[in-house]
């Protein structure tokens, strides 16, 4: 009987704790931005209307989907032919991960002439692990469309992708092609 009842004991409290410590998973719902988040997100960083902002992010969700996680930040660009980009920000996560420090840096050949800062808010896509963001992203320029004074290209390395949201002034105009390299510290050499 005492057996029994230490036995019963036992595995009473074996469940309360496994209980207390057992969580369902997070469904990818709850680690993605909803589009409205995203929207709102994006006129404060703007500073622009929400339905200004709101035409853009539906795009983008259209194509791609819910964001994991958004990058805010700066970038200066310029070329002749050839050109370089420079920019900084922070990496934000739905799941609470952040402020992480981000540079991107990279060349660019094509037909291109001018220079611009902006002001950039990337949308980042499927990224598991922050580590996965410091690799060179390839992308085309002047592929990307305009939407509210807002354009936007798409750039794929490794199951990760990025869809830069820029708006800035300077004069630029051409087609280029080139590539970003994501890092935790600043690099003048976009190599």
């Amino acid at each position: 009987m005492r057996l029994r009842s230490t036995t019963s004991h036992i595995l009473v409290t074996a469940s309360i704790l496994w209980g207390a410590s057992w969580a369902p998973p997070v469904s990818a719902q709850e680690e993605t931005y909803e589009e409205s988040e995203i929207a709102g997100e994006v006129a404060d960083f703007f500073e622009v209307s929400t339905v200004a902002a709101g035409e853009v992010v539906e795009r983008i969700f259209s194509d791609l989907g819910q964001p994991n996680a958004f990058i805010t930040g700066n970038e200066g660009a310029g070329a002749i032919g050839v050109g370089l980009r420079y920019g900084e920000g922070n990496l934000y996560f739905k799941n609470g991960g952040g402020p992480i420090q981000v540079y991107w840096q990279g060349p660019s050949i094509g037909f291109d002439l001018g220079g611009n800062a902006s002001k950039v808010f990337t949308l980042v896509y499927d990224l598991q692990d922050v580590d996965t963001l410091f690799q060179r992203f390839p992308g085309v320029e002047g592929t990307y469309y305009f939407v509210a004074g807002i354009g936007v290209n798409y750039q794929r390395a490794e199951g990760v992708t990025l869809a830069p949201m820029r708006t800035g002034v300077g004069l630029r105009a051409g087609l280029n092609a080139g590539y970003l390299s994501y890092s935790r510290d600043r690099r003048w050499l976009p190599f």
